[in-house]
């Protein structure tokens, strides 16, 4: 057993220390924080077709983003409609966002010694796999990291007022356990889709199961650290909260990718003892 736990640790280190793996983190990570335009830009449209007022949205482009980005996703946001350049931003960021799952894709394939798919299908996979990750990556901010911010904020403004002290315990008790089961299975299947030959699931599991933890470890800190001693503002301003994003996002994406290498590392194990076991 110690032998077997040693040779699995040694394999999971050069597979951890291979190229792709070192890129990998940060390039998912690029096109995850990406993907937050193309998002804003679908709340804002939602917001405006149902005239629901997004001041804080709007607060946040004119603060948090580029003068020349903001002017394009602003008129999403206050109602002024679609025109060309909008319709094309939105889209063209969905395809550039899908680039980090197309990573993964090609990962996949290397670290099981697979031969890459056609392109083609790739990027219809990517684009897929950018939905449920996009996805998962909203639900762990809405939920996770910011949940009880933004569900204190409905009760301060009158909603759900009186019922708030029942709601807001059972919040905080419940979205920890029900976001594992949640996280787990879209990350398992991620890990499943990504590789272009078919896998079992249940080689996933380890994986699945490390990345879930160490997202909702990570998030919890994240999210602690953002209510009680975040004071980088002082220095930075505004970009301060990219910074930190990104931070976050970046360990999220490194969390993920070593998922990817416990899978590959359990799969080609589990193949060498059933080669030797014949």
């Amino acid at each position: 057993m110690k032998q077997r736990l040693k040779r699995v640790l040694k394999k999971l280190c050069l597979i951890i220390m291979r190229p792709e793996m070192l890129i990998l983190p940060g390039n998912l990570a690029f096109f995850l924080v990406l993907s937050v335009i193309p998002i804003i830009v679908l709340i804002g449209l939602i917001a405006s077709t149902f005239s629901i007022s997004l001041d804080s949205v709007i607060n946040f482009v004119s603060h948090n983003l580029p003068a020349q980005v903001a002017e394009i996703i602003t008129p999403f946001i206050t109602g002024k409609g679609i025109d060309f350049n909008v319709g094309f931003f939105t889209i063209t960021a969905f395809i550039l966002a899908s680039n980090g799952p197309h990573s993964i894709i090609v990962t996949s394939n290397t670290l099981y010694n697979f031969e890459q798919g056609s392109y083609l299908n790739r990027r219809i996979k990517a684009l897929i796999l950018a939905i449920l990750l996009v996805t998962l990556f909203i639900f762990t901010i809405v939920v996770l990291a910011f949940g009880n911010f933004i569900l204190k904020a409905i009760f301060e403004i009158g909603i759900l007022k009186n019922i708030s002290s029942f709601i807001y315990p059972l919040f905080v008790y419940l979205k920890w356990p029900i976001a594992f089961f949640i996280i787990f299975f879209s990350v398992k299947l991620l890990y499943t889709i990504a590789p272009d030959k078919s896998i079992p699931s249940k080689y996933m599991n380890k994986g699945a199961i490390f990345t879930t933890l160490g997202w909702i470890l990570v998030t919890a800190i994240y999210s602690y650290y953002v209510a009680h001693f975040s004071k980088y503002d002082i220095f930075y301003g505004s970009l301060s909260n990219i910074i930190i994003l990104m931070m976050w996002i970046y360990i999220l994406s490194y969390i993920l990718v070593l998922g990817i290498a416990i899978n590959s590392n359990y799969y080609e194990m589990a193949k060498t003892d059933s080669i030797d076991k014949k």
